[in-house]
């Protein structure tokens, strides 16, 4: 861990910790959608979506990559990051949503009881986003 990773005073270490798990799915997950699970994730564009769908997911991987380092490196600015991280996983529910009615396999989804199944985790990530970044609920003031 980098020194700005660790010297995250003004918050719990369990929600530190989450911060930085999440930092950490965030990059893998945004070199995923760069090299090896580009495929995977191209099923979860929408078909209503006017952009090329390659296009969307290598956009979609710098724009994680990026959370991912800001998680990581930029502890102070975790609230922010935190808020906008969450309205990110909102905006990119409805490729789930497009997944499980166009029936689209990816990523071991193969059936209709898993794609329904993966909409649930999206309120998760959503508040994970909030609670480790100290977004929400906010954390009391330290006397």
């Amino acid at each position: 861990m980098t020194a700005s990773v660790v010297a995250d005073s003004g918050t719990s270490w369990p929600r530190t910790l989450g911060r930085v798990l999440l930092g950490s799915f965030m990059v893998f997950a945004g070199v995923g959608h760069l090299t090896f699970l580009r495929r995977d994730f191209q099923a979860q564009v929408p078909t209503w979506l006017p952009l090329d769908k390659d296009f969307v997911v290598l956009a979609s991987g710098v724009v994680e990559v990026g959370f991912g380092a800001a998680l990581l490196a930029l502890p102070r600015h975790r609230r922010t990051v935190g808020w906008v991280l969450a309205a990110f996983f909102l905006a990119i529910f409805p490729g789930n949503v497009s997944q499980y009615l166009t029936q689209q396999s990816a990523f071991g989804l193969d059936t209709d009881q898993k794609r329904l199944t993966r909409l649930f985790f999206q309120p998760v990530l959503i508040a994970l986003a909030l609670w480790s970044t100290g977004a929400w609920p906010r954390e009391r003031a330290r006397r």
